[in-house]
C-alpha cells in the first residue's frame, strides 16, 4: 500500500515546474529590464551633472554643447548603444547646453536625453525608454 502512494505522486513537481517556467522567465526578464532602465536613469543624471559642472565654469563654456557632449559621453560610456558615439546631436543621445538666469545670476542649463535600446521584447511593453535629465548650475 505504501509503495502505491509514492508512485502516484511522482510527476507532480515536474508538471508544476513545466507550468510555472514561462512565468518565472517573464519575471526574470522584467527584473532584468527594470534594472537596466534604472541604471540608464542614474547614468543620464550623472552625465547631466558632469556636463553642467563643465558648462558652469564660465560664461564662454555655458553654451559649449560640444564640451558638454564629451562629458556626457564619458558619463554614459558603459551603456551599450553609446560606446560608438562621437556626437550628441541625435538619438540615442542628445545634449543641449544653454545659458540662463537664476535669481539674477548667470547660470547654465544642461539637458541630457538618452533612449535605451530594446532589450527583451515583452508583450504589452514598449521596450524603449526615453530618459531626460536637466541640471541647472550657477556660473562660477
Amino acid at each position: 500500500m505504501i509503495g502505491r502512494r509514492k508512485q502516484k505522486t511522482r510527476g507532480h513537481s515536474v508538471l508544476e515546474v513545466a507550468l510555472l517556467s514561462p512565468w518565472i522567465f517573464f519575471l526574470f526578464a522584467g527584473t532584468l529590464d527594470a534594472g537596466f532602465y534604472a541604471y540608464a536613469m542614474i547614468g543620464a543624471q550623472n552625465a547631466a551633472r558632469a556636463a553642467a559642472e563643465y558648462t558652469s565654469r564660465s560664461t564662454t563654456t555655458a553654451t559649449d554643447k560640444v564640451g558638454a557632449c564629451q562629458y556626457a559621453l564619458d558619463g554614459l560610456g558603459s551603456l551599450p548603444n553609446v560606446r560608438s558615439l562621437s556626437t550628441c546631436n541625435a538619438s540615442p543621445l542628445t545634449v543641449t547646453a544653454t545659458q540662463i538666469t537664476i535669481d539674477g545670476a548667470a547660470a547654465s542649463s544642461v539637458s541630457v536625453t538618452y533612449e535605451t535600446p530594446m532589450l527583451i521584447p515583452i508583450p504589452g511593453f514598449a521596450g524603449k525608454l526615453n530618459v531626460t535629465r536637466t541640471v541647472k548650475m550657477r556660473i562660477l
